[in-house]
């Protein structure tokens, strides 16, 4: 055997070879697994656009979650409700086949793994109870109560099933706070002091001409689970533990500031709940914020959230998708002086952060992060348990707004 029928004989049994040195790829056969999921509730505008059409539908459209070189993860939706006409319309405008109003016999489906739950608070429970027993993976939108002794029931009755659950914690992935996070991370601002959040916009009242409502009556009547401080500081309270430290104590202040609406049916109704809050968090490590969070205001500044944070070395503008910073080397040296107009331009200094990379839906991102927890058991911290912790600290804010104190903010029982 010549040396030539000795080099093709070797390469014939050591393939992996025989591929390099004929510059070859490998074609990996990718697996489709299907997950299915029964979306609750996803009617309104929030289940609706995001929920739906800006996560589930969008990740079919992009051909699933590709998790490695060789697994698709695929969501399959099944829209639960009440209303039969107004599921077929949702199902016909998006393209998705299954609906039904018999949310019994969707849970009774092996075949759906995930439940999730986009419908009213007070009627949550309800329905975590049913996908508890129904052993399904949990997945809601927040708040997941108004009390949080029952937020924590619910938490425990899904850590008791062994079940994997979450909470919807969206702004976690906005782009402007993760521009924020990225620059706190790399010892921008040195060390934070404060922050100053304004949250909200003008929500009409439906009493004017031609300007109806944006918002769905329920949330200005407390008896239906309403109130800006049970829906904001669900989400204040996630915001702050991430970026600037555990809150420790808070001072609250409600108002209804708009005694009456108009309905949906056109009737005036009283408001019972608070229309804004203002509100002062005490971190751990020192940090003070302060956000005020309104439906009855009107909107001049970049978004329609913007946080003020300002450190030893730098500052920021935090908005839903962009950030400007300024730092100490920038800073203006400014005069009082009320007598002569303002020589500064104070806008001027500040450096909008640049885009590092593709900004996903912040909701879309956390499905995908969701469904490969599910199927692969990969970390999903964003739990009952800390969608709890939301609910603990708007129910101290009501305590607070009520007793007019500070009052501290207790870690949660684990039992």
């Amino acid at each position: 055997m010549n040396a030539a029928h000795v080099d093709i004989f070797f390469l014939e049994n050591n393939p992996q070879i025989l591929r390099k040195n004929l510059n070859l790829t490998t074609v990996t056969q990718m697996k489709t697994n299907r997950i299915g999921i029964i979306m609750n509730g996803v009617t309104g505008r929030m289940g609706t656009n995001q929920h739906l059409i800006r996560s589930i539908k969008a990740i079919r459209d992009q051909g699933g979650v590709k998790v490695g070189d060789d697994l698709i993860l695929m969501p399959d939706p099944i829209l639960t409700g009440r209303n039969h006409d107004k599921l077929k319309a949702l199902a016909e405008r998006t393209g998705f086949a299954r609906f039904t109003t018999d949310l019994d016999a969707a849970l009774a489906n092996p075949d759906d793994e995930i439940f999730f739950d986009a419908s009213g608070t007070l009627q949550r429970a309800g329905f975590i109870e049913k996908a508890v027993n129904a052993k399904k993976a949990i997945y809601c939108e927040k708040p997941t109560a108004v009390e949080s002794a029952e937020a924590l029931r619910l938490a425990r009755l899904c850590e008791d099933a062994g079940l994997k659950n979450g909470v919807v914690q969206d702004k976690l992935w906005l782009s402007g706070i993760r521009k924020f996070r990225m620059l706190r991370d790399q010892g921008y601002f040195g060390r934070i002091l404060s922050v100053r959040g304004e949250f909200g916009y003008w929500v009409f009242t439906g009493e004017d001409g031609d300007q109806p409502a944006q918002r769905p009556s329920w949330n200005y009547r407390k008896e239906d689970g309403g109130g800006i401080i049970v829906d904001m500081l669900c989400h204040w309270r996630y915001v702050i533990d991430d970026l600037f430290g555990k809150v420790k104590a808070v001072s609250c202040l409600g108002a209804t500031h708009l005694p009456k609406r108009i309905d949906e049916r056109g009737t005036v109704y009283a408001c019972t709940s608070d229309d804004a809050c203002y509100a002062t968090f005490e971190c751990e490590g020192g940090v003070i914020c302060q956000f005020n969070s309104s439906w009855t205001v009107r909107v001049r500044r970049d978004d329609l959230l913007t946080m003020q944070v300002d450190g030893t070395h730098g500052s920021a503008i935090v908005g839903l998708r962009k950030c400007w910073v300024q730092s100490i080397g920038t800073t203006p040296r400014p005069t009082w002086n009320p007598d002569i107009d303002q020589p500064i331009d104070f806008f001027q200094g500040w450096q909008e952060v640049p885009d590092c990379t593709n900004y996903d839906n912040a909701f879309k991102i956390q499905w995908e992060e969701f469904l490969k927890h599910v199927a692969l058991d990969t970390p999903f911290p964003w739990t009952l348990r800390e969608g709890a912790k939301g609910v603990q600290l708007a129910e101290l804010g009501l305590q607070s707004w009520e007793q007019l104190k500070w009052l501290p903010v207790d870690d949660l029982p684990i039992r």
